[in-house]
């Protein structure tokens, strides 16, 4: 029967997915503190009595914005519900109003940043409040520490709290001052609860960062708008880095998935002299980004393909992997450029959005056919 009735881009006929609405539950609403992010961004943040939600005990819960809390009129002391968007990221639902909600005070936003007490911008049109301080030490912080992750520059040992220590020490002031650890070493061992052996450690993935693929080290840069896939794409277009660096807005905009927005930050980015200073640090530190070779001749070779859905054999970044390993480009988003969609159970917008645009939408057992897997 499961023959016969055969299967569609978004799944087998003979079969429905059920998508289970989010354990949800209540606890008591402590305060709303406020968190800076490495563009500068300010969100507040719930700080939670602690309570379990889908087997995880959660004390702090994202507010997403100011017009978001605003919008679901949380109050300090409110009983509040709160789930796991996604079963991952936990966040508040709303209040549970009782009679004495309305006598809390209504949270106002800060006017100053909660770091470095820099006044907050919020531009017009964008629901964001900024704190344009480039010295923040939040922002530093979390530039570093993007900039050292595993999808970037992936250095070992570098993680939140040794990173606000070495900012404390001034031993780092950037993502340069990284590779300049070494010069320190003799301070680094003097340090408390820092032994020799992880000192070692680090200083030896620091050093192997040196020559990541140029893709990790572009996206290692944080330029708003460049993420993983858009990196890949523009190290495979220019092959090197000082080529990325005098890339005209023309020359970006001929890229695979990258977009007039895109390509404006870039050539932003790459022309403030705090950047470019940075830049020629970490080339005189020793970086030597390896180039990404394209695979030729590949099955989805000049292509761009998006997925959308569950997968049921492999997961989202394997089969992402597999179109760049032959020779595609995996998208994000549909748009003028996208030129199959892979669809799964659960497929939303994006399939809307293919469909309309009339391109190809194919199940995920057809992809598999086309790899060969």
């Amino acid at each position: 029967a499961q023959t016969l009735l055969g299967s569609t881009s978004r799944g087998p006929r003979w079969a429905i997915a059920y998508k289970f609405a989010a354990e949800q539950t209540t606890t008591r609403l402590l305060a709303i503190s406020c968190n800076v992010g490495r563009t500068g961004t300010v969100t507040p943040v719930a700080e939670l009595d602690p309570v379990k939600v889908g087997g995880v005990t959660v004390s702090r819960a994202t507010l997403h914005n100011f017009d978001d809390l605003k919008r679901k009129d949380v109050r300090v002391g409110d009983e509040v519900v709160v789930q796991r968007a996604g079963d991952v990221i936990p966040e508040i639902v709303g209040p549970m109003l009782d009679a004495n909600h309305a006598d809390r005070p209504i949270p106002e936003p800060p006017s100053v940043c909660p770091v470095c007490q820099s006044t907050l911008v919020r531009k017009e049109g964008e629901v964001a409040l900024k704190c344009f301080n480039r010295l923040c030490p939040a922002q530093t912080a979390e530039k570093i520490l993007h900039f050292a992750s595993r999808g970037a520059m992936d250095i070992d040992g570098l993680g939140a709290k040794l990173v606000l220590r070495f900012i404390e020490e001034g031993f780092i002031g950037d993502s340069r001052g990284i590779y300049r650890l070494r010069e320190r070493r003799a301070e680094l061992e003097a340090m408390e609860r820092l032994a020799e052996q992880s000192v070692a450690n680090l200083l030896d993935g620091i050093e192997a960062s040196k020559r990541r693929p140029l893709n990790r080290l572009i996206y290692a840069l944080g330029i708003h708008q460049v993420g993983s896939t858009a990196s890949l794409e523009l190290a495979k277009h220019f092959g090197t880095l000082s080529s990325l660096r005098s890339a005209t807005f023309e020359e970006l905009v001929e890229v695979r998935d990258i977009g007039p927005n895109t390509a404006g930050e870039i050539v932003e980015y790459f022309q403030e002299p705090e950047n470019r200073s940075m830049l020629n640090g970490l080339v005189a530190a020793g970086i030597d980004p390896q180039p990404v070779e394209a695979p030729v001749g590949g099955k989805f070779s000049g292509l761009t393909v998006v997925f959308t859905g569950k997968l049921e054999h492999m997961t989202r970044e394997e089969a992402e992997n597999l179109v760049r390993a032959l020779g595609g480009a995996a998208g994000s988003s549909v748009g003028p450029k996208t030129d199959l969609l892979v669809a799964g159970p659960g497929a939303g917008s994006k399939l809307d959005k293919a469909t309309e645009a009339g391109i190809e939408v194919i199940s995920e057992d057809e992809f598999l056919t086309l790899t060969g897997k």
